[in-house]
């Protein structure tokens, strides 16, 4: 009986093993950066507390909260116009916006920079047409907090538009019809409606960009921004002080906590909308004269700025870079990228197909701790790198010191200095971005499909091969394009991880940016580009594949 009852016991606990081990491989680092914030005692974080630490905290803050409201704005205003309405060029719009995707914060830091510097062609042009001097005119400086949050947001805004998007498509036009007839004016309709419907999809579309702002390394140091994540990297690096970097990363970790908690509250009860409730009656009302050309203004504008225009300048500067880059460093440097972000893909897509299926099947519990382990997306590129730097060298020193007494001569470095640090460092990173969306594919397949799958005999890896992941094609399509994306922009984890010699094209164009070298910076931010398009393309045929098939 007892053995029965233990067997059973097993047999429940079964699905919770992958959650458990994943939630413990994405704690790790967080623990080592905790641990050696702890046991740090060099005398630097009372020098930080009584300098620099309050203005880290108040330009963090700030950057956050104004990226947030912008990309909120822009992201919800585009996402209602292409959904609810026909206008010139609404076609090529509704999946164009998602092109900043392929676009890098620190890239489009780099292309305005250019852009809007003083010799650059904008105030060229107004002293051109004014004849004013250098003394005649004052104009915004690009390094400052509002530059970085400018920047930011263009780059960030389609996580809002995709999240608001599928909420609006996802609505029943009843009720927007209803409230009309209740006397409602469409932007009435549009605020007491259409967005309280749409919060839940709006706040996690907000708290990616909260995230994505706590987390950016690139911009802000191009910038000169005084954020955490620029603080952690001159602690390590310029006052040599590991646990200085620790109790940094451990405060910016506070900060993440409060974006997760903010977006749960704004949230709060709400849940997705569900499948079924789509009432869609006839087409979307159509704008002409004055009104289309507004709504084209206002819907083109964040992609114009966002992509097109960093696009232009980034190949004109490139036209005058000459051979700063040889063609067979670029070479090089391409196939690294591509190299780091298809093995990301190959690990990350399956460790997410199975925390998934562990989840659906795994009760309360696995729930629990797949929440727990998409934490990592929140983490900071620069926060995961210290901690498993700190974890690493633990491993290689344990390794060392246990093969020295075993056969004598230690392994020296293991995992320290390789490519396995790297693809650790992106799991934690981006299990979040696969799983996301292969969780939204998985709560749309039914439990009696399930059901009829047993009555027939499937077993549970057989009915994952043969039922859910066919089911889950688009949403596996979708999980690897945008890990792939992500992995390839990365540049803090990736720069302080990588093998010695073994740079990608991020690291290059940040090399090159930080000495001043701006045109040889845009060739490789332009491969970066284009071959984030390729990618990000693709995203826009499931996305508008989705919106044909309902959602």
């Amino acid at each position: 009986m007892g053995g029965a009852v233990g067997r059973d016991r097993l047999r429940r606990l079964r699905p919770v093993l992958p959650a458990a081990l994943l939630c413990a491989v994405v704690l790790l680092p967080l623990v080592a950066v905790g641990g050696l914030a702890l046991r740090a005692d060099d005398g630097w974080w009372l020098h930080l507390a009584h300098t620099v630490l309050l203005e880290y905290v108040l330009t963090t803050l700030g950057l956050a909260l104004g990226v947030a409201l912008a990309t909120l704005v822009v992201g919800t205003g585009a996402a209602w116009l292409v959904t609810m309405y026909r206008f010139p060029g609404r076609d090529v719009l509704d999946w164009a916006l998602v092109l900043p995707l392929a676009m890098p914060t620190y890239v489009l830091a780099y292309a305005y920079t250019d852009f809007l510097q003083f010799t650059g062609p904008l105030q060229t042009a107004i002293r051109r047409l004014t004849g004013w001097g250098w003394q005649d005119y004052w104009f915004p400086s690009i390094h400052s907090l509002g530059g970085a949050i400018t920047v930011l947001s263009l780059a960030l805004y389609p996580y809002v538009y995709v999240t608001a998007r599928a909420a609006f498509v996802e609505q029943a036009s009843c009720a927007l019809e209803v409230s009309r007839t209740l006397g409602c004016t469409p932007l009435g309709a549009f605020w007491r409606v259409a967005v309280p419907m749409a919060r839940p999809s709006l706040a996690a579309g907000t708290a990616f960009v909260l995230m994505e702002s706590l987390a950016d390394f690139g911009a802000v140091r191009f910038f000169e921004v005084p954020t955490f994540t620029t603080g952690i990297y001159r602690a390590w690096y310029a006052l040599g002080s590991p646990g200085t970097a620790a109790q940094l990363g451990a405060v910016l970790m506070l900060f993440v906590l409060g974006a997760i908690l903010l977006e749960r509250a704004n949230r709060g009860g709400s849940g997705f909308a569900a499948d079924g409730i789509r009432v869609r009656t006839g087409e979307p009302p159509r704008l002409q004269g004055a009104a289309g050309a507004l709504a084209l203004a206002v819907t083109a504008l964040p992609l114009l700025l966002g992509f097109v225009l960093p696009a232009i300048v980034l190949a004109t500067m490139a036209t005058g870079a000459g051979d700063t880059v040889s063609a067979a460093r670029l070479v090089v440097l391409t196939r690294n990228t591509v190299i780091l972000a298809a093995i990301a893909v190959a690990v990350i897509l399956p460790v997410a197909i199975l925390a998934v299926y562990a989840g659906r099947s795994g009760g309360a519990l696995g729930r629990t701790l797949l929440r727990i382990a998409t934490m990592g997306y929140a983490v900071p590129g620069v926060v995961i790198a210290v901690g498993l730097l700190v974890a690493v060298a633990w491993v290689d020193r344990t390794l060392s010191d246990l093969a020295a007494r075993l056969w004598g001569p230690g392994t020296g470095l293991f995992l320290g200095g390789t490519i396995l640090a790297v693809i650790y460092g992106y799991v934690v990173r981006f299990f979040t971005v696969a799983w996301t969306p292969l969780d939204a594919g998985m709560t749309r397949i039914r439990g009696h499909v399930e059901d009829a799958a047993r009555t027939l005999g499937c077993r549970p890896l057989a009915m994952l091969g043969r039922i859910h992941l066919p089911l889950l094609r688009a949403s596996l399509l979708a999980a690897a394009l945008l890990v792939f994306v992500d992995v390839m922009k990365e540049l803090p984890a990736t720069m302080i991880l990588r093998p010695f010699n073994f740079d990608t094209l991020a690291v290059e164009t940040f090399q090159l940016a930080t000495t001043e070298r701006l045109d040889g910076a845009a060739v490789p931010s332009l491969l970066i580009v284009a071959t984030g398009l390729i990618p990000v393309f693709l995203l826009c045929r499931v996305l508008r594949s989705g919106r044909r098939g309902g959602g």
